[in-house]
């Protein structure tokens, strides 16, 4: 079954490992893909402000069904990402992360893990939120085959 998918991660340093999953997304299919924005598009976006940058996360989250964090070495430290994260989770999306510190950049260098025990926000009394604690799963993308199992990962999520 297509499921609207939201991807969210550091793009400066690492839209060339997440096209790598992207790239999967042409030989497997099975998704339908939010998220994934063109350097040019967030650049003008971003020169607008925080408002702007957070309607148009607003709006790329409308009708996803799961969120997935690809998660490079500074990923979860990142301001947007956490507004992604919360935001995902108030909507009722599961969210699952993918570590792709693994996979090669286009110099075929990789980086180092994040830690999945980042404080990503708080809850209602105050208590500090954990990825590791929110997230309904965490996967290596080379380890685990996320090349032949991202599509039930995303599954296994949502049921």
């Amino acid at each position: 079954m297509a499921r609207s998918v939201f991807y969210s991660f550091h793009y400066q340093n690492d839209i060339t490992k997440v096209m790598v999953v992207r790239n999967r997304w042409v030989t497997h299919g099975g998704q339908i893909v939010s998220g994934v924005i063109d350097h040019a598009d967030f650049e003008q976006v971003k020169r607008q402000g925080d408002a702007a940058i957070r309607r148009w996360i607003d709006k790329q989250l409308e009708g996803t069904s799961v969120t997935v964090v690809l998660i490079g070495a500074d990923t979860l430290k990142r301001s947007y990402v956490k507004y992604e994260i919360c935001e995902s989770l108030k909507r009722g999306n599961p969210v699952i992360g993918v570590d792709i510190h693994r996979i090669k950049d286009f110099n075929g260098r990789t980086s180092i893990v994040c830690s999945h025990h980042t404080k990503i926000g708080q809850y209602e009394n105050g208590m500090p939120a954990y990825f590791d604690d929110i997230a309904s799963g965490i996967y290596d993308y080379i380890y685990d085959d996320g090349y032949n199992n991202l599509g039930r990962w995303v599954e296994k999520a949502v049921n």
